[in-house]
C-alpha cells in the first residue's frame, strides 16, 4: 500500500507499508531517503506532476506506480521535450532500474529541485534541463507570464530572467556545464537587447535552448568516435597506415555517463557504445559508485539494455584487484569540471580508480564535452566540491544514525594520473613534458565552437 499525504504547504510525503514491512518505491531506498519520500516545498513534488497512476500485481501484492503520460515502455530516455507548448519532463533516475517515472517540469523551481535532489544527474544533462526548464517557465508558466506582462522595460525583463538563471546556478555548484550553458544563454539574451522586443528575447531563449539539446546529442556521438579511435590506437589496433587490428578493448568506468547522463548517447559510456558498433568491445566493467550507486543502478541497466558484451558489475573497492587479476585495457570516466592543467572533478571514487589504473599500467581517459573544460581555474584545488547530506550515506549503508559522516559528491583527480581528455573536438594528450595543456586546446578550438547555430564542422571519422 502506498500512502500519499499532502500538507498545507503543498509538500508531499509518501509512505509505503505492507505486512508490517516498510517498502520503498524502488525497493532500494529502504529508509525513505528518496527525495520524493521526504518533505520538499517545491512545485515539482506535487501530485499534478505525477500522472496516470497505474496499479499492477507484484509478488502477491499490488503497488501503485506513478508515471508520466509521456512514458514509453520501450524507450528509456533521460528527458522528453515537446516543442509544442513547450513541455518538458525528466526521468526520475533515483527509481531506475525498477521503475520509469517522468516528472513534469513547469518552472525553474522544478528544474532546480530535480537537479539538486539528483533525480537527474550528469553534467551535460544538468545543463540541458536547466536551459529547457527556463524556456518552459518563461513560455508556459502562468505565474511567470503574468509577472512578465507587467514589466515594460527590456532591461527589467533581462534582470527578471537573469534572476531565474542565477537561481538555477545554485543547484549544483561543481558542474561547470551548468554555468557555461547559462552563460551562453545570457549572451544570446543580451544580443537581442537592441531589438526592443520582449517576445523576441523569449523566443531567442527557447530557440537556443532547443538548439543546445540537439547539439548535446551530436557532440556525444563525436566524443564516442574520438574516444574509440584513441583507445584502438593505444592498443595497437591502428597502425601508421590506418589499418585495423583484431584486438578488442576491455573497458572500465565509474558512475553513469551514458544516455541517462546526457540528452542522448553518452560520454564515457558513449565511447563503449561506439566500440560496440565497431565490434571492438571485448568487455565493459562498471563500478557500483557509492553511495548513490549510479553504476549499479544506471550504468548496469544501460549495459544490459544495449546488450554490451561481457558486462560486469564490481564494488568500488574491487577495482584494483580486478585490474590485477582480470585485466583492463582502458578506464574511461566522465567529468563535471576540467581545469586548465587537466585536473578533473568527477564523481567520488574516480580519484582512487585513477591511482589504481596508474599502478597497473592502464590508460585513464576523461570523456567530456568541450563545455566541461574550465580554463578559468588553474588547478583542481580551486574547484568547489559539493558535500552531500550525511543521510545519503547513512541510509544507503545502514550505518548507525548518529555516526559522523563526510560525504563529498565529487573528488579531484590530478592531471598526472590522466592519459588524455576526450572531447567532441578531439583528444587532449600530454605534451613532451607530460602536461595536459587544456588551456591551449581551448584557445585553439573555441573559435569553432558553434554557439550561434548548427555546426558546419564535419563529424570525426571512425578509423
Amino acid at each position: 500500500l502506498i500512502l500519499i499525504i499532502i500538507n498545507r504547504q503543498s509538500s508531499i510525503i509518501i509512505y509505503s507499508y505492507y505486512c508490517n514491512c516498510h517498502y520503498t518505491a524502488n525497493n532500494y531506498y529502504r529508509t525513505f531517503n528518496h527525495p520524493i519520500i521526504q518533505t520538499f516545498n517545491h512545485p515539482n513534488i506535487q501530485p499534478s506532476n505525477y500522472t496516470n497512476i497505474q496499479t499492477f500485481k507484484h509478488s502477491n501484492f499490488q503497488r501503485n506506480i506513478m508515471s508520466s503520460n509521456s512514458t514509453s515502455s520501450n524507450n528509456l530516455e533521460s528527458l522528453k521535450y515537446e516543442k509544442e507548448g513547450p513541455k518538458l519532463s525528466v526521468l526520475d533516475q533515483l527509481l531506475v532500474p525498477h521503475e520509469k517515472v517522468y516528472i513534469d517540469i513547469t518552472d525553474v523551481e522544478g528544474a532546480w529541485a530535480v537537479i539538486r535532489s539528483m533525480q537527474i544527474r550528469g553534467a551535460p544533462l544538468i545543463a540541458i534541463v536547466a536551459v529547457l526548464g527556463l524556456a518552459v517557465d518563461l513560455c508556459t508558466n502562468s505565474k511567470t507570464m503574468q509577472e512578465l506582462k507587467v514589466i515594460e522595460e527590456i532591461k527589467d525583463v533581462i534582470i527578471y530572467i537573469e534572476k531565474k538563471m542565477d537561481y538555477l546556478r545554485t543547484s549544483r555548484p561543481t558542474a561547470v556545464n551548468l554555468f557555461n550553458a547559462l552563460d551562453e544563454l545570457s549572451t544570446v539574451i543580451h544580443s537581442k537587447k537592441s531589438d526592443g522586443s520582449k517576445d523576441n528575447i523569449l523566443q531567442a531563449i527557447r530557440t537556443h535552448a532547443e538548439f543546445m539539446l540537439e547539439r548535446d546529442v551530436r557532440d556525444n556521438e563525436a566524443i564516442g568516435t574520438h574516444g574509440a579511435n584513441i583507445l584502438l590506437a593505444d592498443n595497437g589496433n591502428i597502425d601508421n597506415n590506418g589499418n585495423n587490428g583484431n584486438k578488442k578493448i576491455r573497458m572500465m568506468t565509474i558512475c553513469n555517463t551514458g544516455s541517462l547522463a546526457t540528452a542522448g548517447y553518452g560520454t564515457a559510456l558513449g565511447v563503449a557504445r561506439t566500440l560496440q558498433k565497431l565490434h571492438k568491445l571485448e568487455s565493459i566493467t562498471a563500478l557500483e559508485t557509492r553511495p548513490y550507486n549510479q553504476g549499479s543502478r544506471l550504468t548496469a541497466f544501460e549495459i544490459l539494455e544495449e546488450k554490451m558484451p561481457n558486462g560486469t558489475l564490481i564494488c568500488d573497492s574491487a577495482a584494483a584487484s580486478f585490474m590485477r587479476t582480470k585485466g583492463a585495457d582502458a578506464c574511461v570516466v566522465g567529468a563535471d569540471r576540467v581545469c586548465a592543467n587537466g585536473d578533473t572533478a568527477n564523481k567520488i571514487g574516480t580519484y582512487q580508480l585513477a591511482v589504481a589504473a596508474k599502478e597497473h599500467g592502464v590508460p585513464f581517459y576523461v570523456a567530456s564535452p568541450f563545455t566541461t573544460l574550465d580554463v578559468h581555474l588553474e588547478h583542481g584545488d580551486k574547484i568547489e566540491i559539493e558535500e552531500r547530506s550525511a543521510n545519503e550515506l547513512i541510509d544507503t549503508s545502514q550505518a548507525p544514525k548518529h555516526m559522523n559522516v563526510w560525504n563529498p559528491g565529487f573528488d579531484v583527480t590530478p592531471a598526472k594520473y590522466i592519459t588524455g581528455i576526450i572531447t567532441e573536438k578531439g583528444v587532449v594528450l600530454k605534451d613532451d613534458n607530460g602536461n595536459l595543456n587544456v588551456a591551449d586546446f581551448v584557445l585553439k578550438h573555441q573559435s569553432d565552437d558553434y554557439k550561434d547555430g548548427p555546426s558546419s564542422s564535419k563529424k570525426p571519422k571512425l578509423s
